[in-house]
């Protein structure tokens, strides 16, 4: 019996150490940043990758069962899941995860959203009825998320508290500095007119004070149209761009034939972590995002 007993005990102490908190992340950066802010106390799982569109994955049956399993639901919300998550949420029937449950944790309710529809015309494509979702886009909102998102990492797993808020102290410096500087390199793209392929870099051009000119897509979310391309470059005729910009995980058939037409910079912008090799983690998405930005505008 004591034989059993020690055969026990040494097999738990030999054992790897156990996640305090599992968190599911529907995207990649929300997985990236609570890496950030939880280190080895995290288990983390991102249901999409950097070169997929979250608005359209489906519940698949390996993704019902990590969010079965999982403390801590983190997804961008402003109907940016909406096609999924609601089903998943539904087939997981984890009490944790569900609206209104502790563990249930959307980044776009703690920032201010651009792009809300005065009223809601689905003629004009995917729109998003409570705003551009795609807050992402600009560190300033990672920064208000990341400081939520702590408190809310404290309030499930008391026992770690005080690690999760040095995590958060250590982090909101490091970022603050990194947006400093960012902010810095990135004078040179003050008022640089640029075109977009899809209207999702709101924040980004806000916060760096980009000039955005013109938009491919028509109508949010749905392939132009060569009619829709042919006004586009009549429009750069009278006001022309220096770049033209699209995300990582679209088909840039319309941006390059947009370049082949005009001759401008294409730039490919990762979007999130994961986007392309260079974003590997939430700094480097960003020293990313602006080098190539600035390497268009050369």
């Amino acid at each position: 019996m004591n034989k059993i007993i020690i055969s026990f005990l040494l097999v738990i102490v030999s054992s790897p150490t156990i996640a305090d908190l599992n968190i599911f992340a529907c995207e990649p950066e929300w997985a990236a940043l609570s890496q950030e802010l939880g280190g080895d106390k995290l288990t983390v799982f991102s249901a999409t990758t950097g070169l997929q569109d979250p608005h359209y994955i489906q519940a698949r049956p390996s993704l019902i069962a990590k969010a079965r399993r999982a403390d801590l639901l983190v997804c961008t919300g402003a109907e940016l899941e909406s096609s999924w998550l609601p089903l998943l949420q539904r087939k997981a029937g984890n009490a944790a995860i569900q609206n209104g449950a502790s563990g249930y944790f959307m980044a776009t309710d703690y920032v201010a959203l651009l792009d809300i529809p005065s009223s809601l015309d689905r003629s004009q494509g995917d729109v998003h009825a409570a705003g551009n979702p795609h807050i992402q886009t600009s560190p300033l909102n990672i920064l208000q998320v990341a400081k939520v998102l702590s408190q809310r990492m404290q309030n499930i797993d008391t026992d770690n508290a005080d690690f999760y808020q040095q995590r958060w102290q250590d982090f909101s410096q490091r970022w603050q500095t990194a947006i400093d500087n960012w902010q810095q390199q990135a004078e040179p793209l003050i008022g640089i007119p640029i075109v977009v392929q899809h209207n999702s870099w709101g924040y980004l051009f806000d916060w760096l004070r980009l000039k955005k000119i013109a938009v491919l897509e028509a109508k949010l979310g749905v392939t132009p149209t060569i009619e829709d391309l042919n006004k586009v470059l009549k429009q750069l005729k009278i006001t022309p761009a220096k770049m033209v910009v699209h995300a990582a995980y679209q088909s840039p058939r319309a941006t390059d034939w947009l370049v082949s037409k005009t001759g401008i910079r294409k730039v490919t912008l990762p979007f999130t972590v994961g986007g392309n090799d260079q974003s590997h983690d939430l700094f480097s998405l960003y020293d990313d995002t602006i080098q190539r930005l600035l390497d268009a505008n050369k």
